[in-house]
């Protein structure tokens, strides 16, 4: 993409950036490598995780006091009991377990210039609530409990890039929340760094480097990119263009403008000019929203928290909803730590995450909802168009209305960019999974939209996460898995 290269206006590690996406092969690992190389480290890597009654934990115990879960060294993370009062939405009260976690945790990824192309530095780990054992994981997966080493394990590896012991260019550096609804105003370092080309890093054969593009082309397959690295790559900005810049990369046949859905999508990731609503007005929406509604959480004992109960192996709500808190004893070979236990964060049932997109005025907008989460740091996050649990949408089982839910589940599959199951991170939750989904509206679907509900594009929603918890991680999920020249 030297077109751009001189250009003292754009941004050159959003070029970078641009140029990586846009290469979805890498000469040194070729993608069916990659896929191969995992099969290979999965059958490699041996790992024992077995289900454990909560009291049989061996590093963690219950508090006399509260019934919270807490951990012997009074780090990591603890199981606590929260009261939600709200005027957000049918249910103004309720009560629930949730995962206390105040430490900022740190997720980073290593680039490099390899061969004029940037390439990420990605690792094969395993995680005691990955479904299928090993995905791909960010360069440096780490609490602050296990990168200071609480555990007497091993230092992560590559740790002095992101301590500041090495030098290293920052790309991205980001504080970004995690689930609202399971953690309390948790968030993570996000952080992309470039190292020099011609420095030698110390190999490691559990990590391996891709481009972009590829990582975006192996979120397409079922639990293969884990969440931590979605939510890092998904913080990457492409920088924004006028029209005649964004025509520029067509007629150097970087971008290929002949299919309309990609020029479309080309103008909602580039271009900084054309949207259905500017800046100002999206920033007074979420605003006005935030200034309505009101979220007041209080910490409970988790033995007061009303529907539910611990029946001696795992708590659980009295009619089996939501999720279980269950105790896990785990063995992994190729971690830090070989032999540890911990509780976990088990679904009852799988969940739904969808983007509804629109073509509006030649540019494609996503349909963006503001959702309050219990565990929020800020009351309000964009949130995908629909993100819900099973329980709530299958017919026959509703708590709530959910809107726009049938429309994605009733999108004939032209009208289906992208569709598979992504997981949640593994270290906290036990073989949870979603269906991640971006459906194409067509022209019966309405601009007009509830009032919780705003038209962004792409290239905003990309601004509007380089501030700090505005995007909740179901939205960058599904942000993570789109390209352009091949739609998703």
């Amino acid at each position: 993409m030297s077109i751009f290269r001189h250009d003292q206006n754009i941004k050159q590690s959003d070029i970078k950036f641009l140029e990586s996406m846009l290469i979805d092969e890498s000469e040194i690992n070729p993608t069916t490598f990659v896929l191969d190389w995992l099969k290979r480290k999965t059958a490699e890597n041996k790992a024992m995780i077995q289900q454990i009654p909560l009291h049989q934990l061996t590093q963690w115990y219950f508090s006399s006091d509260t019934g919270n879960i807490l951990h012997k060294s009074g780090r990591f993370f603890s199981i606590d009991g929260i009261h939600i009062e709200t005027n957000w939405g049918g249910v103004p009260v309720w009560e629930q377990p949730i995962i206390n976690q105040p430490e900022i945790g740190c997720l980073g990824i290593l680039t490099k210039n390899i061969k004029g192309v940037l390439h990420f530095l990605v690792q094969a780990k395993i995680e005691p609530g990955n479904i299928n054992k090993i995905q791909l994981s960010p360069t440096l997966q780490a609490t602050k409990s296990n990168y200071t080493r609480v555990h007497k394990g091993k230092s992560p590896p590559y740790l002095e890039y992101f301590t500041g012991d090495k030098n290293a260019i920052v790309l991205v550096d980001q504080l970004q929340s995690e689930q609202g609804s399971r953690f309390l105003k948790k968030r993570n370092r996000n952080i992309i760094l470039e190292i020099p080309e011609n420095e030698d890093i110390p190999e490691n054969d559990n990590f391996i480097w891709l481009t972009l593009g590829q990582i975006k082309k192996l979120i397409s397959h079922d639990n293969t990119v884990n969440m931590d690295t979605r939510t890092v790559i998904s913080g990457i900005h492409f920088g924004s263009y006028n029209h005649q810049a964004i025509r520029k990369l067509h007629l150097s046949r970087k971008i290929n403008f002949k299919n309309p859905v990609n020029y479309h999508l080309t103008h909602s990731l580039l271009n900084g000019e054309s949207y259905l609503n500017d800046f100002n007005k999206i920033a007074s929406w979420i605003t006005g929203l935030k200034s309505k509604f009101e979220l007041d959480v209080n910490l409970i004992p988790l033995k007061n928290v009303k529907e539910w109960k611990y029946d001696g192996i795992s708590y659980n709500h009295e009619e089996k909803k939501y999720f279980s808190v269950i105790g896990l004893k785990v063995e992994i070979g190729n971690r830090e730590v070989a032999l540890w236990d911990q509780p976990m964060i088990s679904p009852v049932q799988e969940g739904l995450i969808a983007f509804i997109v629109k073509e509006i005025n030649g540019v494609y907008h996503f349909l963006v909802q503001a959702k309050l989460e219990a565990g929020n740091f800020d009351v309000l996050e964009f949130a995908p168009t629909v993100q819900c649990l099973t329980g709530n949408y299958r017919e026959g089982s509703n708590e709530y209305s959910v809107p726009f839910v049938d429309y994605v589940l009733s999108a004939p599959k032209k009208q289906i960019w992208y569709s598979a199951m992504q997981s949640e991170e593994g270290g906290r939750f036990y073989k949870e999974q979603n269906l991640n989904i971006i459906v194409e509206a067509g022209d019966d679907f309405s601009v007009k939209v509830p009032e919780n509900y705003c038209w962004m594009t792409l290239n905003q929603l990309l601004i509007f996460i380089r501030f700090n918890n505005y995007l909740n991680i179901s939205a960058r999920s599904l942000i993570s898995a789109v390209m352009i020249n091949n739609r998703i």
